[in-house]
């Protein structure tokens, strides 16, 4: 006699966060290492003092010795431009990968709505049986399911305006 139950379904469970981390590349890695960097409070606490400094040693109040990019402080203004430049690459890069990621698990949640449709569809279908060896009417309230899906659906349509990026 064999013990497995027949009712013993294997259900495959998708963690969206570990199939999104499997898809990543090393530019994806170090895209998110910098916008991370880049987008905290220290990272500005540093540039506010490297231009300040920047600035004070180059009007003279370190000395004229440290004084290397005189006013209107044409290499700082450069620097400046490169590193925002580079921010606003790293910043598209990630922006890029967070609508992949909400693209994946887009469809990791549909994956999911089919496996839990077909498992609800396999329960009804063997109540369905169970009700006809027991002889009992549940047209009633399979008549109520079908009201309460078109009302659904009523209430909650999908526009146009839904679909639009």
């Amino acid at each position: 006699m064999s013990t497995r139950n027949k009712f013993d379904i294997s259900l495959i469970a998708i963690n969206k966060n570990d199939q999104i981390k499997r898809l990543r590349t090393f530019g994806d890695r170090l895209a998110d290492k910098v916008t991370a960097i880049a987008g905290s409070p220290l990272f500005l606490a540093m540039n506010i003092i490297w231009f300040a400094t920047w600035v004070l040693a180059n009007t003279g109040a370190f000395g004229d010795r440290f004084v290397f990019d005189e006013y209107p402080f044409g290499l700082l203004t450069m620097v400046v431009s490169l590193e925002a430049i580079i921010l606003a690459v790293f910043v598209l890069i990630s922006q890029n990968r967070q609508s992949k990621r909400s693209e994946i698990r887009a469809e990791l949640d549909y994956l999911t709505d089919l496996q839990a449709d077909a498992e609800v569809s396999s329960i009804m279908r063997i109540l369905e049986r169970i009700a006809d060896k027991q002889n009992i009417d549940v047209t009633d309230i399979l008549d109520e399911l079908a009201t309460d899906q078109k009302r659904i659906l009523r209430e909650h349509p999908i526009t146009k305006k839904d679909l639009e990026l």
